[in-house]
């Protein structure tokens, strides 16, 4: 495939289609949402965004692995990972505030919502999820403490069931800021949550 040509906003048109479309998924939802709108939104023929994309199901899948990447993939290396995981609290209050901002953006919040009704539904979007969000992060998460275990910074016991531990209350509290916001609640109860998971988890572990 070419090398998708770039706008007059310098994005390529591949980004401005996935842009366009968490939009419109987050607005109408998957079903309320066509190939057409999304064409239409981004200012291109339905038949060239078909060069970039199989189908609706293709581009939601391209969306939705946005909420599941690691804090850490998009710029660190393995060697920058293991440096950064020496800094024990500090790594996870990283980890933490990434996924803390993905949870309390209103885009990223209503496409999760929909994606949970999805997952149900979807097969790939399920192979999806446990690929790269839980097997990822667990495998990420994991690796960092048992660094923090050879550097004498946590007490030993198995990397993946602290990586399980660690990454499950955060999963929890980004559904209930879902949970809260389809029902019109107030999500304040919940915007010091994630700080005090790190810290209670941090002294439950640490030497």
């Amino acid at each position: 495939m070419p090398n998708s040509p770039r706008s007059s906003q310098g994005k390529p048109t591949k980004d401005l289609i996935l842009d366009a479309a968490m939009e419109l998924f987050a607005e109408y939802g998957y079903k309320g949402t066509s190939v057409r709108k999304i064409a239409s939104k981004v200012g291109i023929r339905e038949s060239a965004l078909y060069n970039h994309y199989t189908n609706k199901e293709d581009i939601f899948l391209s969306v939705t692995s946005k909420t599941f990447t690691t804090p850490f993939s998009a710029n660190d290396n393995a060697e920058a990972l293991q440096e950064s995981a020496k800094k024990g609290k500090k790594f996870l209050y990283k980890f933490m505030t990434e996924f803390k901002l993905l949870s309390f953006d209103k885009t990223y919040e209503k496409l999760f919502r929909i994606m949970m009704i999805e997952l149900m539904q979807n097969p790939a979007l399920r192979h999806n999820f446990i690929d790269a969000f839980h097997d990822k992060n667990n495998k990420l998460l994991s690796g960092a403490f048992f660094i923090m275990m050879q550097e004498g910074l946590i007490r030993s016991s198995d990397p993946m069931l602290m990586a399980n531990e660690f990454l499950s209350p955060l999963f929890y509290l980004r559904l209930q800021v879902s949970l809260l916001k389809a029902d019109g609640h107030s999500t304040t109860p919940l915007s010091t949550q994630f700080e005090k998971h790190v810290d209670f988890f941090w002294e439950s572990v640490s030497l």
